[in-house]
């Protein structure tokens, strides 16, 4: 799991074709001397393992599931993606639960300026907008953001001058793809409220009413 605070960027200084995905050859900016051999790291949202790891250098195998469901495999030499390594259960939950398994890709639809922050609008898939809100959180690119509106496939985020300059979201323009990772808790929520076989544990109907929210706490 991640908190999707980003801990620095990193530099993809080589990049193989390797059955069917790819390897890419990461240069983090920032101290990999405690990383251990095949760890968790997220690169720009994606869990992947670090390997032979050597100084500030590590590689990542890139699967072709992978590949398809993210904007991985456009990197090249030279690109520059977000970094963070897996939350420990001793580290402070900065950001949200975010499990590195991207959901979709989405699309940069226009940038603003709006006095010192900067407001994007991006596009997504018509399948996860139902688990976009107002003021809920989503990753983007890795980088853990709350949603300041949603309408249609269409939401927006406002974001401050220190998340631009530690991340690669400043350097988005309209029409350049970004990996998303919608709240974990939605999806859980969607699949306990459809789940028929929990019906009778759920309440009438299998729906969640104020008698099972009683018995399992929530309110007196």
């Amino acid at each position: 799991m991640f908190t999707g605070i980003v801990q620095g960027r990193g530099r993809v200084a080589g990049k193989e074709p390797a059955g069917g995905g790819m390897v890419l050859r990461l240069e983090a900016d920032f101290d990999l001397t405690e990383s251990e051999e095949g760890e968790s790291v997220a690169v720009n949202g994606v869990c992947l393992t670090a390997r032979d790891i050597r100084g500030n250098t590590f590689l990542v195998d890139v699967s072709p599931e992978t590949l398809s469901r993210t904007g991985l495999g456009a990197l090249r030499p030279g690109s520059r993606v977000n970094l963070e390594r897996a939350l420990r259960l001793s580290d402070r939950l900065g950001g949200h639960l975010v499990s590195g398994h991207v959901d979709g890709l989405g699309r940069v639809e226009e940038r603003r300026s709006v006095g010192d922050f900067t407001l994007f609008t991006f596009s997504l898939s018509r399948s996860l907008t139902k688990y976009v809100i107002e003021k809920g959180s989503i990753a983007i690119n890795g980088v853990s953001l709350t949603v300041n509106g949603c309408a249609g496939e269409r939401f927006t985020v406002s974001i401050i001058p220190h998340t631009l300059e530690i991340t690669t979201l400043g350097e988005l323009k309209p029409g350049d793809l970004v990996n998303i990772e919608v709240d974990i808790i939605g999806k859980y929520v969607e699949k306990l409220l459809m789940d028929k076989s929990a019906g009778a544990e759920m309440g009438s109907g299998g729906r969640i009413n104020a008698a099972f929210l009683a018995e399992h706490g929530f309110f007196k």
